[in-house]
């Protein structure tokens, strides 16, 4: 029987009950409800809006069923509604009475909100864990490349020498902006406590929304009743950033996929983390690379799919919002699983450096650095800039490179060229020497490892 029913209502066809069920969705949401029931029950005692006694018992029968549900041994009855009704309907079945004094002064509109924002905020708990153990994996991976040269690409065309280290700190920046944006919306969340709201208009009873907002771990509570029962945008929000990380590892993962090819062969896969061809036997394919990145679509269709849910719905709590969760545990779910792998994928990435290096030494990406040359000997930089694009032509037309050519077809094109010419475009020097802030000069890429491993309060260089 559901928890609304009365003489009012006719029973609801099973068909229709059945679809209006949830509870194989939120059962995850229990722990985090059988928390906000408890500070709601001792709230209730404290105000003497039930007695003392009673208050008592709600709560010892809620810890003993968060024991049991931590330990397993919590049957759950999957013909309640949802896990909302279900904690009710197991407090009358042991309390009887009592039990049902549970939802005095509260909702299902503010329960639900509630747990949902508690659940959220140890969700993001657990990401950020995650988050930070794929961020020293790449930081660790970068700590053994300082001095492994590669190209540096843009447009997917070969354009300056980096190292493998500076790429790979590319994505330690992006990835901590991503855990910047959990905390954020953790911070949001947190500052808006619904408990109390009520279906839409709080109560008439003398609820103290400090003291359950406070015993929850909320900085604050709602403001506004309405607004607090119909507001989602903790999970747009949190999807949103989950959609930004997975787009940095399907980056990360497209970039594996393609060096792994044949025609790139900067890296290599283990086994651990590849598959073969059911029919062809040389193969192995970046399979888990391909999926992380198919995922990233998956993410971004639950922050779709959550923003259409929320798009016309009129004040306050509509039954639409139910479809929200189903898509918010997907986009947790699906992420968690994603970003749990990098660190073992980074572990089991084999760096090809010899195959790296030769690929810096071909396409003239030392061609910066022969017009930075001219330019630190006065010459205007858009002159020198133009000059090193005749030699280059040059070179390809009588196949030669920058490091081949001698310093008499050198003066051909400027009298200033001179033996340092070589020194200047050497393809180490060419990349070490950008020695600027944010550079993949080796001490400026070592400086930014130790600022982002000391910040989760890591030491690499004792390791």
């Amino acid at each position: 029987m559901a928890i609304w029913s009365n003489k009012f209502h006719d029973a609801m066809s099973n068909q229709a009950y059945n679809f209006n069920q949830s509870i194989h969705i939120d059962d995850r949401l229990l722990d985090a409800d059988l928390r906000g029931s408890m500070a709601h029950a001792e709230m209730l005692g404290r105000q003497q809006i039930i007695l003392q006694e009673e208050a008592e018992d709600l709560l010892q029968e809620l810890r003993k069923m968060r024991k049991e549900y931590a330990e397993g041994q919590l049957a759950i009855d999957y013909d309640e509604e949802d896990i909302h009704s279900f904690i009710e309907a197991e407090l009358t079945r042991r309390l009887g009475s009592t039990g049902k004094k549970i939802h005095t002064g509260r909702s299902r509109n503010d329960q639900v909100a509630t747990a949902l924002k508690i659940y959220c905020m140890d969700e993001i708990d657990i990401l950020s864990e995650k988050l930070s153990d794929a961020i020293l994996a790449f930081c660790d991976k970068a700590n053994h490349h300082l001095e492994t040269i590669m190209p540096g690409y843009t447009h997917l065309q070969r354009a300056q020498p980096i190292t493998y280290a500076h790429y790979l700190m590319a994505y330690v920046e992006m990835l901590f902006r991503d855990y910047d944006r959990l905390q954020d919306v953790k911070k949001r969340i947190s500052a808006g406590m619904p408990l109390g709201a009520g279906a839409l208009a709080t109560s008439t009873f003398p609820l103290d929304r400090d003291f359950t907002a406070f015993s929850l771990g909320f900085t604050d509570y709602a403001d506004n009743s309405l607004d607090a029962v119909s507001d989602r945008d903790y999970s747009i929000e949190l999807l949103s950033a989950l959609s930004i990380m997975s787009m940095h590892l399907s980056r990360y993962a497209e970039e594996t996929i393609i060096w792994t090819s044949q025609e790139f062969n900067f890296i290599s896969l283990k086994d651990t983390f590849s598959t073969g061809s059911s029919i062809m036997p040389q193969k192995k394919n970046a399979d888990i690379h391909e999926l992380m990145r198919g995922k990233t679509g998956r993410v971004f269709g639950d922050l779709m799919a959550v923003l259409t849910i929320m798009k016309g719905i009129p004040l306050a709590y509509n039954k639409d919002i139910q479809e929200e969760k189903e898509r918010l545990f997907d986009g947790i779910d699906t992420m968690k699983a994603m970003i749990s792998l990098i660190p073992a994928m980074l572990a089991e990435t084999v760096v090809n450096e010899d195959v790296m290096y030769a690929a810096a030494g071909q396409g003239f990406i030392n061609a910066t650095d022969c017009a930075d040359y001219l330019a630190a000997k006065g010459v205007p930089f858009r002159d020198a800039y133009q000059q090193t694009g005749d030699i280059i032509q040059y070179c390809i037309e009588n196949d030669e490179t920058l490091e081949s050519l001698s310093v008499a077809e050198y003066k051909q094109f400027n009298r200033q060229f001179e033996e340092d010419i070589y020194d200047a475009i050497d393809l180490k020097n060419c990349t070490f020497r950008r020695n600027v802030p944010g550079g993949p000069a080796p001490e400026r890429v070592k400086d930014h490892i130790k600022a982002v491993t000391s910040y989760f309060g890591l030491d690499l260089s004792q390791q």
